[in-house]
């Protein structure tokens, strides 16, 4: 099998190191970070926290160099998935891509461009230390099911699934993954965006009376919105979110770090993408749109610092 990692962050490198230690998988990474590839190729992508792994996929800033591949990845931030597979896109072109980013909304753009796309959800997660180093601070599974609109086959979900589970990545294959798929969107927009504008951790925040009000509230609309859908939960939320204050207490989601360094974030397609959904089923969502806005304003804050 060969198979390409879109993007080398956390989770990007969380799937590529795991799946470059099986002798029958060939693993690319493409990344547009120089020092990231560079260190990739020169010293190997390193794992260290709850598990430690080293492997030696091949890292690439051109996306022309990479090959046919039977199987993609994305793991880029949810704002850099058209570019991401525009520039890939040829790669896939008898293959099959699936999507391990957070919110929703990016199958919807790999299927403009690759024929045969995977809905996936992954819950593992870390941070990036230095070029080719990530800090891998939770573990958990992956669901993956085909993206209704361009499905990949089954027989591919099922080689796709066996295939990470191998490697140490335990992934289930389902009928329909949009349950885990919301499940944890709604996590993350609870989560996400709360750590975000307090600057506390998961579980920190989830302990904190005054915001875990907002974070149920944000939860309880974005299930509101679920079941208008007909989709049926993988798991309730609000019990990943009680769980996070002993799995996750001080873990900095991903937003949160994107704000500490004043990068753009994802809430468009977490919060923001709760609100187009529920405009689309009639369900409103103020508390969703209340973080949706902030978070927005948070950073338009960092333009005018810049001014």
């Amino acid at each position: 099998m060969k198979l390409g990692v879109i993007g080398s962050g956390a989770v990007g490198s969380l799937f590529a190191a795991h799946l470059a230690n099986l002798e029958d998988v060939e693993v690319w990474v493409y990344d547009v970070s120089e020092a990231q590839v560079a260190a990739i190729n020169d010293n190997g992508l390193r794992l260290t926290g709850v598990g430690e792994v080293i492997a030696h996929p091949t890292a690439t800033t051109s996306a022309r160099d990479l090959p046919a591949l039977d199987f993609g990845i994305v793991a880029t931030k949810g704002m850099h998935t058209r570019a991401a597979i525009e520039a890939t896109a040829h790669a896939f072109i008898k293959g099959a891509v699936c999507s391990v980013q957070n919110g929703i909304g990016n199958e919807e753009v790999i299927a403009e461009y690759v024929p045969r796309v995977i809905r996936g959800t992954t819950f593992p997660a870390g941070r990036v230390v230095s070029p080719g180093v990530v800090q891998w601070d939770t573990a958990g599974s992956t669901w993956i099911g085909p993206f209704e609109p361009k499905p990949a086959t089954t027989e591919e979900l099922n080689e796709l699934a066996e295939t990470l589970t191998r490697a140490g990545m335990h992934t289930l294959a389902l009928e329909d993954a949009r349950g885990a798929q919301w499940t944890k969107l709604i996590f993350n927009a609870a989560s996400n965006a709360l750590c975000s504008l307090t600057g506390l951790a998961h579980g920190r925040a989830a302990q904190n009376q005054d915001v875990r009000w907002v974070m149920d509230q944000i939860i309880e609309e974005g299930k509101t919105v679920a079941e208008a859908l007909g989709i049926e939960m993988e798991k309730d939320p609000a019990v990943l979110l009680e769980e996070s204050i002993e799995v996750a207490l001080d873990h900095k989601p991903s937003m949160l770090q994107d704000v500490l360094a004043h990068r753009s974030t994802e809430i468009d397609q977490l919060n923001g993408g709760i609100c187009r959904f529920g405009e689309e089923v009639g369900v409103p969502t103020p508390l969703n749109r209340s973080a949706w806005s902030l978070v927005r304003g948070l950073e338009a804050s960092w333009d005018l610092e810049e001014q």
